[in-house]
């Protein structure tokens, strides 16, 4: 499969299943409320399986997965061996982390929310313990869907999700039907707790097992087999020591901010809150992101496996190039409907207003990051997981730091409590900036060379576009109404309203680069074609 039919493939799979998790959570702000404790209850214990799964996980499957079973791919078996070994140590671990996470589900939801009151905790601890199995599947998934993108089968691990997001609206608009929006925790019965709890793991396990149907497209033969040695699992371990590292700093970095964020009262911003407009800062990095970048890695990898530094550069730049283009046509985007964007996940203007703002200091970060991702992978591809935790170790260093100074100022009186969670989001984008920074100073000096000035050329060339694009969704905005027109008036009116400011954007970023001459242009046409029915 080539790489932009892989891409347009990942993207419309993403495109999809992040419209129908927006659906989602707007059913569950319906459900628990946007800026309610019961919603900061139900968001910590559904986070839970998430950050505990990516200490033992994530940064191994990511980092290390990929790379060795396309190295795996030249043994005399095609690499069943190895996946065998692989998948019953990983099936092994993920259980034995399940049944002790969700035993521990109190002490969890101490460490993560220690300002909640009584309530609040008894009910995020109720939550905790339907949501903490999701630990096993999450792992499962993730250690599958990553398999099938080693042996160039991208769409299944991008279109389970929509399956999972069909069951989370289906068991909320229910929840919704038999008990309306939950109120304050105390209002919490047993019956309430499991149909939104056991909806949300129910979602994960059918997630899980529609890649299992796919699973015959790798011509791979998995078995259990306990026999770990002698297939290079030992590399593995030596690989993932640092990943490991890499992604508990990452974990005990945002454990500092969920702390600071659960001295939030009721009302203003804050956990929930804040993963909501994480999930719309996510939503251009998915689709731009991970759509042209996850098949960019896999071949990437093939040529530092093969020692083709010269074609690793250009994958390098080319990457760049083209994830930049989009990624700062949808942050221009993002910025200029960041209220009405806001408001279909809020029950209020008032609190789209708020909830824009907290968006606002994410987006800062949200085209370093998206550079980070072709950076942090390219060590990856090497098999060097070692520098990645140098930069991410400054990058989590600067979150805690900023992250406890914002905490600070709200107890000193310099900072109101209800701009905690959008100062505790600007930290992190201004720790992102600076990792990037490091992250390919590093890459410089490992490779001899990067050409940055070709890529930072066309990242300038795009921004130029972006500020006339952004200033023109901002007018777009004001002439709609403002913050106290229609478009912030209920959560459709407000998805519908950054949908047309969205486009303004984007025709007026397209133009000036047309002005400009971008070579890059082409490049866009050619993927957005991919996309286009009975295209190939």
């Amino acid at each position: 499969m080539s790489l932009g039919r892989a891409s347009a493939l990942i993207g419309a799979g993403t495109i999809v299943s992040r419209l129908t998790g927006f659906l989602r959570a707007v059913v569950l702000v319906s459900a628990v409320g946007a800026f309610a404790e019961a919603g900061n209850a139900f968001a910590v214990a559904n986070q839970l399986p998430n950050n505990i799964y990516a200490i033992i996980s994530t940064g191994l499957i990511s980092a290390v997965v990929v790379p060795q079973i396309v190295k795996a791919a030249a043994h005399d078996d095609g690499g069943r061996a190895f996946v065998s070994k692989l998948f019953t140590l990983g099936t092994v671990a993920l259980v034995a982390t399940a049944a002790l996470a969700t035993v521990a589900a109190p002490l969890l939801v101490q460490l993560y929310a220690p300002e909640f009151d009584p309530e609040a905790k008894a009910l995020a601890t109720a939550f905790a313990y339907w949501c903490l199995p999701q630990i096993l599947f999450y792992g499962l998934f993730a250690l599958v869907g990553e398999s099938l993108n080693a042996r160039r089968v991208y769409g299944p691990y991008t279109w389970a999700p929509i399956a999972n997001n069909a069951i989370s609206i289906a068991g909320f608009l229910l929840f919704i039907w038999l008990f309306g929006q939950g109120g304050a925790p105390s209002e919490w019965t047993p019956e309430m707790i499991a149909l939104l709890g056991g909806t949300a793991t129910l979602g994960i396990v059918v997630q899980t097992g529609i890649l299992f149907v796919f699973w015959r497209r790798t011509g791979l033969h998995v078995r259990p087999d306990f026999a770990w040695r002698g297939v290079g699992l030992g590399q593995i371990g030596r690989l993932a020591g640092w990943t490991f590292l890499m992604v508990v700093a990452s974990q005990l970095a945002g454990l500092v901010q969920s702390r600071a964020l659960s001295r939030i009262p009721d009302g203003d911003p804050s956990i929930f809150a804040s993963q909501n407009a994480w999930l719309l800062f996510m939503l251009p990095y998915s689709i731009i992101v991970l759509s042209i970048g996850t098949p960019y890695f896999t071949q990437l990898s093939e040529h530092a496996q093969a020692g083709r530094d010269k074609e690793v550069r250009a994958d390098v730049g080319t990457s760049i190039r083209t994830i930049g283009l989009f990624i700062v046509a949808a942050t221009a985007a993002l910025v200029a409907a960041a209220v009405p964007a806001s408001r279909i996940f809020t029950d209020t203007q008032a609190q789209a207003v708020a909830a824009g703002q907290l968006l606002l200091c994410f987006l800062v970060g949200l085209i370093p990051l998206a550079v980070l991702f072709v950076i942090q992978r390219t060590f990856y591809a090497y098999h060097d997981t070692r520098t990645p935790f140098v930069f991410t170790m400054v990058q989590c260093l600067l979150v805690v730091a900023t992250a406890l100074l914002a905490s600070w100022a709200v107890g000193a009186r310099l900072l109101p409590v209800s701009s905690l969670a959008a100062a505790v989001a600007l930290g992190q984008s201004l720790a992102g900036i600076i990792q990037l920074v490091v992250a390919v100073w590093l890459l410089q000096r490992r490779m001899g060379g990067l050409a940055i000035g070709s890529w930072m050329l066309s990242l300038g060339r795009f921004a130029l576009a972006a500020i006339p694009a952004a200033a023109a969704g901002w007018l777009t905005f004001q002439l709609l109404g403002g913050a106290d027109g229609w478009t912030t008036s209920h959560q459709l009116l407000g998805a519908l309203g950054a949908a047309i400011i969205g486009v303004v954007v984007l025709i007026v970023y397209a133009a000036f680069l047309a002005l400009l001459r971008a070579p890059e242009l082409s490049t866009a046409a050619r993927l957005v074609r991919r996309f286009l029915p009975g295209r190939r």
